[in-house]
Order: C-alpha cells, then sequence, then structure tokens
C-alpha cells in the first residue's frame, strides 16, 4: 500500500488507490468499521494487525476516492518519531566526489541526525534565506521508515523491523556545514530542508530495496542518478548497525545516504537558487517536486 497525509481541512490519513486518494476515516464510516488512527505515525505505532485491518477495509471499499491531482499531500510523518537518522558517505562515488572537493581523504560513512522541524511536505516550497545561508545543496536518498521497536537487530532479520520506505532530500546548508570546525548538524537542519514523501510505501511492495533507482533534477536537467545496490551499507546492515545498542523506535525514519552528482562537488560548484524546481525521484516509490523561494 501507499499511505500518505493530507490537507481537508485538517490532516487526514488517506491510502493511494489508481489516481485516487481514499479517505481511511471514510473508509471506516462507510462500513462500520472501528475508527482507524488519526495519522500514519499512529497507525505505525498500533502495529501490523491495525494495518491488516486497514488493507481488508481498502479491499471491500466502496467510496470513490478524491482525484490525486486536486488532494493537498503532506509530509507522511510530521513530525517522525525523534529526529531524522542520517547516514553521510554511504555511496562510495559520493564519498569521492567529496573528498576531491574538499582535498581530503575519502572517510568511512558517518551518523548524523536532522532537527524534526526540517521536516516539509513533498510539493512544498523550499526557502533560502539570504542571512542565513547561500550554498544550499540537494541529496536525493531513499528513507526508511521503522514498524516495529528494532534492538541488537541481526542483518538477516532488520527488514522486518521496516514498515516502509520513502522519497527523502536532505536539503543541506554546506556553508554552515563547513562553519564552527564543522556542523553536519546545523548545516543540515534549516527548517523546512528535509522534503519527504509522496507517500509511505510498505515494505512488501518493494522486496528489495537494494534494486531502486534514485534520480535528482533541478530545472529538468538531471544532476543525480544512481541505484541503492551502491550503498556501501546496504537498508539492513543500516538498519542493524543503528539498533545495536541503541532502540529505533516505530515512526522513526533513516536516510540511507546520497549518490554523486551533489551541487558543492561540481566544478564549478553549483547551489540552488530562488526559481529553481527540484525534482527527487526513485522508481517504484515517487517524484518530489520543490520549488525554491527566497525566504
Amino acid at each position: 500500500m501507499r499511505l500518505l497525509m493530507y490537507e481537508d481541512g485538517q490532516r487526514r490519513l488517506g491510502v493511494l488507490s489508481g489516481e485516487g486518494v481514499l479517505d481511511v476515516a471514510e473508509l471506516a464510516r462507510a462500513t462500520g468499521a472501528p475508527a482507524p488512527p488519526a495519522d500514519l505515525l499512529g497507525l505505525i505505532e498500533a502495529g501490523e494487525g491495525e494495518l491488516d485491518r486497514l488493507r481488508d477495509l481498502v479491499a471491500s471499499a466502496a467510496v470513490e476516492g478524491r482525484p490525486l491531482p486536486g488532494v493537498r499531500l503532506l509530509a507522511p510523518l510530521d513530525p517522525p518519531r525523534g529526529n531524522v537518522i542520517a547516514l553521510g558517505r554511504n555511496y562510495l562515488a559520493h564519498a569521492e566526489e567529496g573528498a576531491r572537493a574538499m582535498g581530503t581523504e575519502v572517510g568511512p560513512p558517518a551518523v548524523f541526525t536532522k532537527a524534526q522541524t526540517t521536516i516539509s511536505g513533498p510539493y512544498d516550497d523550499i526557502r533560502i534565506w539570504a542571512h542565513v545561508s547561500e550554498k544550499i545543496d540537494w541529496e536525493v536518498e531513499l528513507a526508511v521508515v521503522i514498524g516495529r521497536r528494532a534492538r541488537d537487530v541481526a542483518p538477516a532479520e532488520a527488514l522486518e523491523h521496516v514498515f516502509g520506505y520513502m522519497v527523502l532530500n536532505d536539503v543541506s546548508a554546506r556553508d554552515l556545514q563547513r562553519d564552527w570546525g564543522g556542523q553536519w548538524f546545523k548545516g543540515k537542519s534549516l527548517d523546512g530542508y528535509c522534503p519527504t514523501g509522496p507517500w509511505v510505501v510498505t515494505r512488501d511492495e518493494i522486496p528489495d530495496p537494494q534494486a531502486l533507482t534514485l534520480s535528482l533534477r533541478v530545472n529538468g536537467a538531471t544532476k543525480q542518478h544512481a541505484s541503492t545496490r551502491d550503498m556501501i551499507y546496504p537498508v539492513a546492515e543500516i538498519v542493524s548497525r543503528l539498533s545495536i545498542g541503541m532502540t529505533l523506535l516505530p515512526g522513526t525514519v533513516i536516510a540511507t545516504g546520497t549518490p554523486e552528482g551533489v551541487g558543492f562537488a561540481r566544478t564549478p560548484p553549483e547551489y540552488l537558487r530562488p526559481g529553481d524546481v527540484m525534482e527527487s525521484e526513485i522508481s517504484s516509490i515517487g517524484v518530489l517536486r520543490n520549488r525554491i523561494v527566497a525566504g
């Protein structure tokens, strides 16, 4: 299933069905079923039994969905459970391009977080405040949503703890990221700098998360294009390593790293400017489309 949040006077939980959006609460009322959770985080926390009941509800749906083009989609998880956990340098070619641009040795993958306040919707504008940063960069990434509490999980069992996947863009202020001796958290955590969505695809629809294609376009020009098979640490290894001694809660979002083609490593460097349109796409999931505007 493709599960989403949308706005219709209030935040509503929906399911993508064909080219329409089914309102979960309306489905329950139409069939006399118990009221479902109000949002996606509540659905995840309710457990797999609630998800199975929702599948049955959708299968028996007799109501017509809202046409997708007329629906204002929101971030599927806003906020997620805790900060977004993110990996840096998890694609070798990206680690190499970054090292060349910085004149350093290639470093190993790194773990950092993005503040909850970075979360924005799949089609929301992204603001650039000139007094804050002039080096705003793009990073398309596969996002993993945890569905079951995970601690000390073996790689062979890690994907069983995944609820689903979505597209994420780790928008980064490179000058802030390099400032004060190196501040990844600040440089990655400006308000709205983590568009996500457009929905969460449940893991049963993506049996192999290492067989997806990632692309990013700015004003129609392709800047990034790679496969998740190029990850240094695949999804199962990421979940397993993060869970060692640290509990991953249902609703946690993990950004798994970006491939090569980011702006700061280009010759000459390229950064986003007001008026640009950025599209982040992952096969079998969907596309984020975010316009850059002046703050």
